[in-house]
């Protein structure tokens, strides 16, 4: 039985025009995101074979595949939610009339202002080598909101931080619609960020006791 599944999307494909087109997100969602998941439970059965047959010849590369194909089963799961289309009240930036003021907050503390933050993260992301994403995070040791560059799915990522929103900066998300630019397909990212959602997850994060202490 696969343990991971892929999750439906709360929108159908043409809900976010004119920032990403039906095309893109039927493929990212149904062949991309799908064969992360995939290969996540393939991972796992062959771990599982590993295990029963006492053979790790092959093990190191296995952690690796999980590690790739786990993460972007994760990282995609939060994207999807992460956008809402702009008729239904996605974009712009969050404030407290709308339900997200302790999010407002928190992100002005640990930038110093929205528009620091998001030319941070939009850098971030535009300029991640390769394939990667862009993320904001919620670290528990300081208890602030960082911005990390997260290269493929997995690298260059603070250990215990939980992503809270996420640009999906690999070409496969933009390329079809935005050709080669990258920057331009983040910029319009802001257009459809669900803020409801960026603040759910910033507040469960909060609310978690930090498992690391010093």
């Amino acid at each position: 039985m696969a343990i991971y599944t892929l999750p439906e999307l709360p929108y159908d494909y043409a809900a976010l025009e004119p920032v990403i087109n039906p095309q893109i997100i039927e493929l990212h969602h149904d062949k991309h995101h799908a064969a992360y998941v995939k290969g996540a439970n393939d991972t796992l059965e062959q771990l599982e074979e590993a295990r029963d047959k006492e053979q790790w010849g092959a093990l190191n590369g296995l952690e690796k595949n999980l590690a790739f194909h786990l993460s972007g089963h994760i990282l995609h799961s939060i994207y999807w939610n992460n956008m809402d289309s702009p008729k239904d009240g996605g974009g712009g930036e969050p404030l407290a009339a709308d339900g997200v003021g302790e999010l407002a907050d928190a992100i002005t503390e640990s930038f110093g202002s929205f528009a620091a933050f998001k030319a941070q993260l939009t850098k971030a992301s535009a300029t991640t080598q390769g394939s990667g994403w862009g993320v904001l995070a919620y670290e528990p040791i300081s208890g602030r909101l960082i911005v990390e560059q997260v290269y493929d799915h997995q690298g260059n990522v603070g250990q215990g931080s939980v992503p809270v929103l996420v640009f999906d900066a690999w070409e496969h998300a933009f390329y079809l619609q935005y050709k080669n630019q990258k920057v331009d397909f983040i910029e319009a990212m802001w257009q459809v960020v669900n803020w409801q959602d960026v603040s759910r997850r910033y507040l469960a994060a909060k609310a978690s006791v930090p498992l690391i202490s010093f």
